[in-house]
């Protein structure tokens, strides 16, 4: 069992904290921090990563090959933002004020272990600095007892404002602004994002203990899966990881998908190794993974599942297929992938939703509206996508690792449009 894998999704509470932990990887890992106000000054063989907001980061290796690799995934998962002045009394409660953050299954968020974490501003002097801050304590959203709702087991329609509030304290109120204030010390409080998170700590289950259960499996399962084989990987190309914050709100932001964040970077690049004038030949030449995780067939509802194309957890990575295209998947993209997987001996499995249910999207096709290049979505298999506490298989993920270096160490060779070549 990967420790990095138990680790990152245990610390990573929201996506402040996902981008620092990937830093401090990055940093032990013998890569350099780029800045976007200042010049790239890049090295052959070299390492380096650069940060948009605190919450999104681009990672890359330079190969000799004047082409990009590209796996692209993202960090953020659905959760509820603490409004300003959060605190409101009811009897001789205090509750925090919360709105939704993205889709979630949010009955599953009811009487688990949450807290509150993400970013304070704070000033020191002129200067204003972000410190990524967890609370200490742990609050909890209550169910309404079945003797107030007889009917709550034929299902229960929630209230955004009254329903879904975490109970801050009894008796008391401030706890939250002193914990606050004690945290930043003699730096002054200007602003902060902070959000109610669950606080559950990851745990294996089954008879193998091959089934590991944790919040925000999608999408970190693949952020750090990309991070962990751009650590292993002796690429031919440049190799770029890009996890993107806002996935889960359409991408739509200057560190989401969405943005020029990805463009922006691989041009600069271009220019710092002076080769911006084969930029375009070079984006011909390269290739993006879309990871973002998948539905597993589900043990209760497998009629859910596509009737032909019933997606395994444990039988590997799962490439993800839709004809309107949500994924950014054809055939000549999956048999690429497909190539550098079998030369790899990676299992995968092939997804399709049902043709009478709704397909979400993912950050793929978002991306290729800024950066126009091949590209395949893949996943991970897992239960209860956007549940509190969600479900995947071990060895997935090192299947997932392994196919994912495999792709960067790959060199792909378009001869036009219709013939490409993959070393």
């Amino acid at each position: 069992m990967s420790n990095l894998l138990i680790n990152y999704l245990d610390k990573s509470k929201t996506a402040y904290h996902a981008h620092d932990n990937a830093v401090k990887f990055l940093l032990k890992g013998g890569f350099t921090e780029l800045k976007e106000n200042e010049d790239f000054r890049l090295k052959e063989g070299g390492k380096y990563f650069v940060s948009r907001d605190g919450s999104a980061l681009i990672a890359f290796k330079l190969g000799k090959t004047f082409s990009f690799n590209i796996v692209a995934s993202h960090a953020d998962s659905p959760c509820f933002k603490l409004k300003y002045n959060p605190e409101m009394k009811v009897e001789n409660y205090y509750k925090f004020n919360v709105e939704r953050y993205g889709g979630g299954i949010f009955y599953s968020w009811f009487d688990r272990p949450l807290t509150v974490a993400g970013r304070l501003i704070v000033s020191n002097g002129n200067t204003l600095e972000s410190l990524t801050f967890t609370s200490q304590k742990t609050f909890v959203i209550p169910s309404v007892a079945i003797h107030f709702n007889r009917t709550v087991n034929d299902g229960i329609k929630f209230n955004a404002q009254t329903d879904l509030s975490p109970i801050a304290d009894v008796f008391s109120n401030g706890g939250l602004d002193e914990e606050i204030k004690a945290f930043c010390g003699d730096k002054q409080l200007i602003d902060g994002d902070l959000y109610v998170v669950c606080n559950q700590s990851p745990f294996t289950n089954g008879y193998t203990d091959g089934l590991l259960s944790a919040p925000r499996i999608d999408n970190l399962a693949s952020a750090i899966s990309s991070l962990e084989a751009l650590e292993k990987c002796n690429p031919q190309t440049i190799s770029v990881c890009y996890i993107a914050d806002n996935e889960e709100v359409g991408s739509s932001t200057k560190q989401g998908a969405g943005s020029k964040f990805l463009i922006d970077i691989l041009s600069r690049i271009a220019k710092s190794l002076g080769k911006y004038d084969d930029f375009d030949k070079a984006l011909a030449n390269s290739f993006m993974v879309s990871a973002d995780n998948a539905h597993a067939t589900h043990p209760n509802h497998p009629e859910f599942s596509d009737p032909t194309n019933k997606v395994k957890m444990g039988e590997g990575i799962v490439i993800k297929h839709h004809a309107n295209q949500n994924y950014t998947t054809d055939a000549f993209s999956a048999s690429v992938i497909k190539k550098i997987f079998d030369s790899a001996n990676v299992k995968y499995q092939d997804f399709f939703m049902r043709s009478d249910l709704p397909c979400g999207g993912t950050l793929g096709a978002i991306s290729s509206k800024q950066v126009s290049i091949r590209s395949v979505d893949i996943g991970l298999a897992q239960l209860a996508m956007h549940s509190a506490v969600e479900t995947m298989a071990i060895c997935d993920y090192d299947q997932t690792v392994k196919g994912l270096t495999a792709f960067y160490n790959a060199k792909i060779t378009a001869d036009g449009a219709k013939k490409i070549t993959v070393e």
